[in-house]
């Protein structure tokens, strides 16, 4: 009875109170995804900016603006048109994904981000999680931009509490400036843009902010002979997404713990996978080698990508990075957020046509089989007749400085938790125990090396990312005794006063060859300790960097299960000199 109560309190708080503004409320019946026949729709190449620009002959930083409009997208032939939040130079050219940002290494470019969007969001959201609020009534949806993988200044990395709504009438505590510059300075690789609003990740970008960007080095990458033209090097953004039959996303109106929250659920999964915007594309390709950069834009779905036919991958790099070697992968095992950057050679095909697959549990590792929707990626057909190519893959790519431990100046535990009510349902999760508002614990020196101990103590598995690091898997190790140790830092919270030594002496499982380099996400197991080695500087030069790192209002690191991050799996990432 007190629970309904509280409930219907919370609902007249939020019908009633001028700080808040529901979404447009849906009540509709969910399509089933066997309804929507697969492989119609032609996949999307995503339009494609540069980001700088030429004079006589050599390359200038370029001045962009990009904005956020709210507009009709279609994500299947049999569909009707879906309400969208989309990134684009104009409604019209708006795309979901947005498009491919293409930047130059050491050419900056200046980025107007610019919020479009109605005064009410298209999705339910949840104003009893942490959430950047607007002041006014129908003040606008709050939203700023996170340049994933970019090793940027403060102002420019957007922070969740630096976010702003339509034409900066309102702007979070936070918020420093309109423009941001993004310096390229660093390694050549693969990055993604997203909206990253404190409490609306998850929403905002189930609505469609999310957009590829590439920093190409061609004096490092042509000698390579890597596909490297627009036909033969593709980014693939794939995430999850269920519908109504009106065409619209569906999301939960209702939360696990709705007394608590009334909306909010730990992981959002949709049967439907869709890849640049299209459900279960197909794309036509000859056979020869083509490089696709996979991003997984999902909420919460890990994909375990392999082919129907035995077709294998060649992986190049992780995230943001080449690895030193390439690596033959038979199946591809991706975390939200994560990029794996891969070549498939078609010409290996014994058949005409090859289905991309995925066979991960969700939530990962634990959870639900794939069905025969989810289970479904996207198809390739293959032209016939061999073609002579150019292009190769050689036997090694960038090499980058190896892990050091004896350059690390400090180690850290770093502990994942997650909290449940009395019918055991997740109410939040933290890491070290404390909310996103407490001040920074973390507060690196400005160019060092430190060793971190990532002890996860959830039933899930976490992938964790860090903003400006970059990171080397060593080992992840087995708790065992795992509920006395979980008693001992429910009371105190210390790893060392627990003496996870005593406990962290189970399985070890090495790091798979594929994720032995650079990265800024990483699979936290759960019921393991995972030690990691973090950067704080360029992995491909000495220079420091262009941009003073201990301003205002800094970075953070979070999980990157956005239903966690925005309930509030993220802390501040302070840095000092």
């Amino acid at each position: 009875m007190v629970g309904k109560l509280l409930l219907i309190w919370l609902v007249l708080l939020v019908n009633n109170n001028n700080n808040f503004a529901w979404g447009e409320e849906k009540y509709g019946v969910v399509i089933n995804p066997s309804k929507l026949e697969m492989f119609v729709d032609e996949l999307p190449d995503m339009p494609r900016i540069k980001a700088f620009d030429f004079v006589h002959g050599f390359p200038v930083p370029n001045s962009l603006r990009v904005g956020m409009f709210h507009k009709k997208w279609k994500f299947h032939r049999d569909l009707p048109p879906t309400e969208v939040f989309a990134y684009g130079t104009s409604k019209e050219h708006a795309t979901v994904p947005g498009p491919t940002i293409e930047a130059l290494h050491g050419i900056s470019t200046h980025i107007k981000w610019t919020n479009h969007l109605p005064s009410k969001h298209i999705l339910p959201w949840d104003p009893t999680i942490p959430t950047a609020t607007p002041h006014t009534r129908n003040g606008g949806i709050p939203t700023v931009v996170h340049l994933h993988g970019g090793i940027d200044e403060p102002e420019s990395d957007g922070n969740s509490m630096s976010w702003f709504t339509s034409d900066f009438n309102e702007r979070g505590p936070s918020w420093t400036k309109k423009t941001y510059r993004y310096h390229n300075a660093q390694h050549p690789g693969t990055l993604w843009y997203h909206d990253h609003a404190m409490g609306l990740t998850r929403v905002n970008l189930l609505a469609g902010l999310v957009g590829a960007y590439i920093i190409r080095d061609p004096h490092v990458e042509l000698p390579l002979g890597l596909p490297y033209d627009r036909e033969f090097d593709r980014p693939l953004v794939v995430f999850d997404r269920s519908f109504y039959t009106d065409g619209s996303i569906f999301m939960n109106l209702t939360g696990n713990n709705p007394s608590i929250h009334p909306q909010w659920q730990p992981e959002y999964f949709g049967d439907t996978i869709v890849v640049n915007g299209k459900a279960w594309p197909r794309m036509t390709v000859r056979r020869r080698k083509y490089r696709f950069r996979i991003i997984n834009a999902s909420n919460a779905r890990f994909f375990k990508f392999f082919f129907d036919n035995g077709l294998g991958f060649v992986l190049l790099g992780s995230d943001s990075a080449y690895n030193e070697k390439p690596v033959k992968m038979n199946d591809l095992l991706l975390a939200p957020s994560e990029i794996a950057d891969v070549v498939v050679d078609f010409s290996k095909s014994k058949s005409d046509s090859v289905i991309l697959s995925n066979d991960a549990a969700y939530p990962y590792p634990s959870g639900d089989p794939v069905n025969e929707a989810n289970s479904k990626v996207m198809k390739f057909i293959i032209k016939a007749g061999h073609e002579l190519e150019t292009s190769r893959i050689p036997r090694k790519l960038v090499k980058y400085p190896s892990a050091d431990l004896s350059s690390a100046s400090v180690t850290r535990y770093i502990s994942l938790y997650e909290y449940t009510s009395d019918t055991d349902e997740p109410t939040h999760l933290y890491i070290n125990g404390k909310s996103y508002e407490s001040p920074a614990t973390e507060t690196p020196k400005v160019g060092s090396t430190e060793i971190w101990n990532v002890i996860n103590l959830t039933e899930d598995n976490h992938p964790l990312h860090i903003h400006l690091g970059l990171f080397v898997a060593l080992d992840q190790t087995e708790l065992v005794d795992v509920d006395k140790f979980k008693e001992c830092m429910s009371k105190i919270n210390d790893a060392v006063k627990c003496q996870v030594d005593k406990y962290a002496r189970g399985k070890k499982v090495g790091v798979p060859a594929h994720e032995k380099g650079w990265k800024n996400v990483y699979k936290m197991m759960p019921g393991y300790v995972t030690k990691i080695l973090v950067r704080f500087s360029y992995i491909h030069t000495n220079n420091s960097y262009p941009f003073d790192a201990t301003a205002e209002p800094g970075y953070v690191y979070h999980c990157h299960i956005l239903d966690h991050e925005d309930n509030a799996m993220m802390r501040p990432l302070k840095f000092t000199y």
